[in-house]
């Protein structure tokens, strides 16, 4: 947008995007809006909007415009003009009333937080902030003085440390000053909590925003009138006999409080003693007001509560370990008490709020390993058991079975998640002993039952295997159930004699009878997914005893598709299955093999002659069949003995034309090259270098249909295929020919504007192949006459912010320079290094400035252990070189960002310089890398 438009044309596109009812008009307003917001003159458009003050829409778009343009793009503005938009702001924030809109309000504040720290000349901004608001406009300083350290925490404007430290250090300057105006509000607004609940909101949040950035010091909380009017919000109030509690908002404010504190004492290590036990006691007091809320029903409230117990809990936690065991415990384990009291409570909602505190205390205890400690939790253990098998118990009247997405389900399985987690504190068999127990309750109702199975089958793997009193009553129960049991039973049931497979597994005269049992059940609806489950367990489990039961199998296979069983459920029986076969004598694989690919090959080449559409997740799609197979391929592993025919070969061929025809016939079709490519590449895992037949006419289908369509995987395929065969020096050049026949395409494709970004997938898998291809082929990949163009591409490559591709292009540089100081002991080591340095001569400062702008610039701080390696791998092989190169590339980086914020100072720089260079590992230099990035960010 080169010219400024006319406030007119502004305010009639603000109006077609929220008033008029045609969509295209809309979308055209909503496209023009926003190329209006990052054209320069958006600033003077807003400021104009927010003077005008037109309607709502309007000056909400001006308010968000301002804050977003600050935000992101405050070095369009010149450092002169940064005063004249401050006052600007203040004059709109000045004029807010109890009429503005909550929206505008927080927009406004959230642009003048942006402005203070990105704007170093104004020197004392809380304190003319509070000196120009603290007596006309009460309501937006408080806005101000919470967003401000949101602001600084969120990182959602690039200022780096020293600007970040400068701002942390103003706000604890400041802090007597804001903390006697919070207390100067709470008086003003009075002990009647409900008669300014924004009031009371606003202020408890800006105090809470204050600690999390510890701008208030912890010391300063013990006697803070704050956290005095917070548990006065938290401590429900009697009239008589009548409950008078506090509006929710307020409630939720006072809670995210009291939690955020007990978070800041925990990661100060619990050094506050006295904030401590005054937080402990006054947490306790809060036990009463939780009773109330649930005799009230207040569901709201009493999750708050159970925030604040299993924070305290968690803040706790490590304490109350170290202090307890057997024979003494930790006063502070009350807490426990408090959080299984929330874990009651009637809604699981509730009690899921503390999975993380039971989590964090099985690792502990795991960790340490020590008896005597554990056995301290065994009886709080117990009773989580016992509220979770409550709460998993499904409704009386339910029908049926729980279905996919259902919240009830989800929450189920994090039941049976932490149950695993947890019970070897109680030990497994104890805790299958008491579901057992629980099962023969005289009038026991089906869902108890079913919800003690749950529990039943969540232990049953730490249950040992040579238990002889419980586990066969309860397989002999299974095995009989009778007819009219509810189907969730059933289905419980079933998972549950999986579950037992290792136990079935030391049993094997049981094992009979339940494959009978797991059979028939298939064909039963609604349970034949989970007999597909089970039996998939049991025939990894017990793949010894197994081989005799293949026919069957295979007869089951044929017919799996007449019954109600989903395809996942059908692809883990096939996974049990291949278990079996990989176990039987090599002569027996070929044929069975044959059978069990050929019930996946058969239908897709009959989909192929019918032109029939490809349905998704129907028996017409053939990603279906594909999975399948590759399921089959992916899960087979044959040991061989020195110069072996892999047994697996023959159905391998057998296979290929198969595959080589979906390719053909699908190749436009990404999902369904896809999942091709997948199953070639474990076939091709699956029988290795012995298929050497099939590597020209696999190579030649790719490169062509590659030149049409640019499928990344067929790429991976092409990495798969220099893994397996380029140990043999007779493929190497037809691989290296495959890489060159490659590249082209893929550069016109990743060539193309942001055609890097756009096909991140294509760079991980090139870069892949090109990586495998150095280490199986060095020489002859480096003298590869496509490797300057390559090397071209890696070096813009490695700005982009797509974790699996930059890794693959990390991993390729790190083998790059690798191979030029490892393998001495090869005859063409000298060679080889001469070539690498040659290399480096040309592209090594480009390389070592590009990583560091991607580190400061453009990536994650969770990517850069891997240019870590990179800069490891050059420091072995050339230290003198490499640091020089380093010094330029931190010689370039900015010591000042706009407006005059001091980014990075000489000594910082230095500083980063010298953890790199005297590092040794990728920890090391991965850390100091971090160290550079906080600078800039």
């Amino acid at each position: 947008m080169e010219q400024k438009p006319s406030l007119d044309v502004v305010l009639l596109a603000i109006s077609s995007l929220y008033n008029n009812p045609d969509t295209s008009e809309k979308e055209r307003a909503s496209h023009w809006l926003e190329d209006l917001q990052k054209s320069v003159h958006a600033w003077t458009i807003a400021d104009e909007l927010l003077h005008l003050k037109r309607d709502l829409e309007s000056c909400y778009f001006a308010a968000q415009t301002m804050r977003t343009k600050i935000q992101q793009c405050f070095y369009e503005l010149p450092v002169d003009a940064h005063v004249s938009l401050r006052d600007s702001l203040l004059d709109h924030i000045s004029q807010i009333n109890e009429h503005t809109d909550t929206v505008i309000v927080t927009q406004l504040c959230v642009a003048l937080a942006d402005l203070v720290l990105q704007m170093p000349n104004w020197t004392q901004p809380l304190y003319d902030l509070i000196n120009k608001f603290s007596q006309t406009n009460v309501w937006p300083l408080l806005e101000i003085l919470t967003v401000l350290p949101e602001e600084l925490e969120g990182r959602s404007v690039r200022l780096g440390e020293n600007r970040r430290t400068e701002i942390l250090d103003n706000l604890k300057l400041c802090s007597p000053t804001v903390n006697e105006f919070l207390k100067h509000c709470c008086n003003s607004f009075g002990d009647d909590l409900n008669g300014n609940i924004q009031g009371n909101i606003k202020i408890i949040r800006c105090f809470t925003s204050w600690v999390t950035v510890n701008a208030i010091s912890l010391d300063s909380l013990v006697d803070n009138v704050i956290i005095t009017r917070v548990f006065e919000v938290l401590n429900q109030k009697f009239d008589g006999q009548k409950l008078q509690p506090v509006t929710g908002s307020l409630h939720d404010s006072a809670t995210d409080c009291v939690c955020t504190i007990l978070r800041c004492l925990e990661d100060n290590n619990n050094h506050q003693q006295v904030l401590e036990m005054l937080l402990f006691n006054k947490v306790l007091t809060l036990e009463v007001p939780y009773h109330l809320s649930v005799a009230n029903e207040d569901q709201e409230k009493s999750m708050n509560y159970c925030r604040i117990f299993t924070e305290l809990g968690e803040s706790f936690l490590n304490r109350i370990i170290s202090n307890s065991n057997r024979d003494q415990q930790h006063f502070t384990i009350k807490v426990l008490d408090l959080i299984l009291m929330c874990v009651g409570h009637h809604d699981y909602e509730v009690a899921e709020i503390t999975f993380n505190l039971w989590f964090l205390l099985s690792e502990e205890l795991y960790q340490r390993h020590d008896y005597n400690c554990t056995d301290a939790f065994k009886p709080y253990v117990e009773r989580l058991i016992t509220a979770l098998c409550r709460h998993s118990q499904m409704e009386p009247d339910h029908e049926g079975l729980l279905e996919s997405g259902d919240d009830f389900k989800e929450f189920r399985m994090k039941v049976f998640e932490l149950i695993k987690d947890v019970v070897f504190i109680v030990g497994g068999s104890n805790c299958f002993r008491q579901m057992f127990l629980n099962l023969q309750v005289p009038g026991v109702t089906w869902d108890a039952s079913e919800a003690s199975l749950f529990v039943m089958q969540a232990v049953a793997k730490s249950i040992l295997t040579d238990e002889n009193d419980i586990v066969p009553k309860v397989v002999e129960a299974i095995l009989n159930l009778p007819e009219n049991t509810h189907v969730a039973v059933k289905y419980t049931s079933i998972l549950l004699l999986g579950e037992l497979c290792e136990w079935i597994e030391r049993h094997p005269a049981t094992l009979d009878l339940v494959l009978n049992f797991l059979v028939c059940c298939l064909s039963q609806p609604r349970i034949g997914g989970a007999s597909a489950t089970a039996l998939q367990n049991i025939c990894a489990a017990c793949n010894d005893h197994m081989p005799r039961h293949i026919p069957v199998l295979l007869q089951l296979l044929g017919q799996i598709d007449t019954l109600a069983i989903a395809n996942s459920a059908i692809i883990g029986l096939l996974k049990g299955v291949t278990a079996i076969v990989s176990c039987m004598p090599h002569n027996d694989i070929p044929a069975t093999l044959r059978e069990l690919c050929l019930l996946q090959t058969n239908p897709l080449c009959e989909l192929m002659k019918q032109n029939a559409p490809t349905g998704r997740g129907m028996k017409t799609d053939p990603v279906m069949w594909l999975d399948r197979l590759s399921s089959i391929f992916r899960n087979l592993y044959v040991p061989l003995a020195e110069g072996e025919t892999n047994p697996c070969k023959s159905t391998a061929l057998e296979v290929w034309p198969v595959l080589s025809h979906v390719m053909e016939k699908y190749q436009g079709d990404v999902r369904i090259m896809e999942r091709c490519c997948r199953s070639i590449r474990f076939m091709l895992r699956c029988v290795s270098q012995q298929l050497s037949e099939l590597l020209q006419p696999l190579i030649s289908q790719l490169v062509q249909i590659y030149n049409t369509h640019q499928h990344s995987c067929f790429l991976y395929v092409g990495s798969i295929l220099v893994d397996e065969y380029a140990v043999d020096p007779n493929c190497i050049a037809g691989l290296l020919e495959m890489l060159k026949a490659l590249i082209n395409p893929t550069f016109n494709l990743l060539q193309q504007e942001n055609g890097l970004r756009n096909h991140p997938d294509t760079v991980d898998d090139f870069f892949r192949l090109c990586a495998r291809l150095l280490q199986r082929a060095p020489m002859e990949f480096l003298q590869c006459t496509a490797l300057p163009l390559i090397l071209q591409c890696s070096l813009l490559a490695c700005s982009l912010d797509h974790k699996e591709a930059n890794m693959s292009v990390m991993k390729f540089f790190n083998d790059l320079i690798s191979s030029g100081h490892t393998g001495k002991q090869h005859p063409d080591y000298d060679k080889r290094k001469a070539m690498i340095q040659s290399i480096l001569n040309e592209y090594g400062q480009q390389l070592i400035t590009n990583l560091i702008h991607a580190c400061v610039f453009y990536l994650h701080s969770y990517m850069l252990s891997e240019m870590a390696d990179v800069f490891v791998e050059l420091l072995q092989l050339d230290h003198e070189v490499t640091s020089k190169w380093l010094t330029t590339a931190l010689d370039s980086l900015p010591k000042q960002g706009h407006g005059g914020i001091v980014t990075a100072t000489p000594d910082q720089l230095q500083a980063i310089y010298i953890s790199i260079t005297r590092s040794d590992t990728s920890k090391s230099v991965t850390y100091a890398l971090k160290d550079l990035t906080r600078l800039y960010r």
